[in-house]
């Protein structure tokens, strides 16, 4: 396979990008039909949605994931219901289905919008969005009040929300254009990202994904104050539309989308354009060296290589004679106790160290209680790689005396800086510990990951 720039960064788009669709065309109604019986117990929710990394995907294990995903299974799990996935290409394709009357639910990002009312029945919303104009951060002068985006060259996925918002800005100012374009508004961020078009609209949740791949979009203006993403429902459907508020608006609806927002995207940090533009460039001059040996750790311990890249990348932005002033060293920072114990006799050397580091999460991540969930027993276990196991031990014998959950990795966030507060270390085994140290390097390693493990679909030999 190449290994060439430009290959990476457009393959990464296709990759990557496709499963971080925003776009939101509307279609014209179609004549009304049959519509499918809403479900009883036992039976099949039918639910529109597209791939898309804030609606529905499979992870790298192949399992169901996203969003949208968990709310609407946590939903049917509660009124008795299997859930059938019909996946779409667009959100043009999911709301014909829904007014063709062949699924009971649309869920894929959609935004609440007084055209998409008239058509079908609103359900809940569960998404608080604004819709963003994005240019390049090099464009000068960087258009930041409405005024100034007269004769700024701006494109945006045909039909979408954001056309009615810029239809309105024409109508209320002068020398406002924009024009539509059938691509998606990912592709159209990337095409910013390359300065081949100066401007476009996307939703500031796509937004913050997909910075973290093009760090050099820059966020010009919010053009809205604030939307809603939620569900909808085929005209009719009144009583199960009332059923989907209820349960979202409830305890239990509350609680998974408290689930959800830390799952998918609490643990994305402010963004800090020197350091994913730095990830960025070392994804294509540094980690081709070493992902072959990152694979090969997988294959060993069970232990994803897109996790092990991006441990490796926060210990040591992937450069095998990192030293620290305490001592360790290495691509994974290793100790000399912890590689000794290991078996490593020379931390410097790659091979060595990547093994031994993969083999040192595994054994964190094992010695776990078994009825840890995943992914909390990930986090868990790089938490212990990170401060020490009996630290965190410590931690969720703490956990349970405040009551909290010491299996939850959310719980375990709150608690973990405890450790540095005398209040409560002087009462636990291991002493004081800078327990909020942890807590950010968790935190760091999921968001690297994400961007890491485009880049590990591309170049791994079955990514061609």
């Amino acid at each position: 396979m190449s290994r060439s720039r430009p290959f990476i960064v457009s393959l990464l788009l296709l990759v990557s990008l496709a499963l971080l669709q925003g776009c939101e065309p509307s279609e014209p109604p179609v004549p009304k039909v049959a519509q499918v019986e809403p479900p009883k117990p036992g039976e099949t929710l039918k639910v529109a949605t597209r791939n898309a990394a804030t609606t529905y995907y499979l992870d790298r294990e192949e399992t169901p994931a996203g969003p949208e995903h968990d709310l609407v299974e946590s939903f049917a799990e509660a009124n008795g219901w299997e859930v059938e996935w019909i996946l779409q290409d667009s959100i043009a394709e999911v709301l014909q289905a829904l007014e063709a009357g062949d699924v009971h639910l649309a869920a894929a990002g959609l935004t609440h919008l007084p055209s998409r009312d008239e058509r079908f029945s609103r359900g809940p919303g569960h998404t608080d969005i604004v819709e963003q104009l994005v240019c390049h951060r090099d464009m000068r002068p960087l258009p930041r009040q409405i005024e100034e985006i007269a004769d700024v060259e701006i494109r945006v996925t045909a039909g979408s929300s954001y056309s009615e918002r810029l239809l309105s800005l024409v109508n209320d100012h002068t020398g406002i254009r924009f024009e539509e374009d059938p691509r998606t508004t990912e592709i159209l961020l990337a095409r910013v990202a390359e300065r081949t078009l100066e401007c476009t609209v996307a939703d500031s949740n796509i937004v913050q994904v997909v910075r973290r791949h093009f760090p050099h979009l820059e966020v010009a203006m919010n053009l809205t104050s604030g939307a809603r993403l939620g569900w909808y429902l085929a005209k009719g459907h009144d009583e199960l539309a009332a059923r989907a508020h209820d349960w979202m608006e409830g305890p239990q609806g509350e609680e998974t989308l408290d689930t959800v927002e830390h799952r998918y995207y609490d643990y994305i940090d402010d963004f800090d354009f020197v350091d994913l533009r730095a990830l960025n460039e070392r994804i294509d001059e540094r980690l081709p060296d070493y992902l072959d040996l990152f694979l090969q750790a997988e294959e060993e311990t069970g232990m994803s290589a897109d996790l092990l890249a991006a441990l490796s990348y926060q210990e040591s932005h992937w450069d095998p004679r990192a030293v620290s002033p305490t001592g360790v060293r290495g691509i994974m920072m290793l100790t000399q106790n912890t590689a000794k114990s290991l078996g490593v006799d020379n931390r410097l050397d790659p091979a060595s160290a990547i093994d031994g580091g993969a083999r040192y999460l595994a054994d964190r991540h094992e010695r776990l209680p078994e009825e840890i969930p995943e992914p909390d027993r990930t986090y868990l276990a790089l938490a212990s790689y990170n401060i020490g196991r009996g630290h965190v031990l410590d931690a969720r014998e703490l956990a349970r005396e405040l009551g909290k959950n010491p299996d939850s990795w959310a719980d375990m966030e709150e608690v973990l800086p405890l450790k540095a507060d005398k209040r409560y270390y002087p009462q636990t085994r291991y002493g004081y510990a800078r327990g909020y140290e942890p807590v950010h390097y968790v935190q760091r390693i999921r968001n690297y990951q994400d961007v890491i493990g485009a880049a590990v679909e591309v170049l791994s030999p079955d990514g061609e």
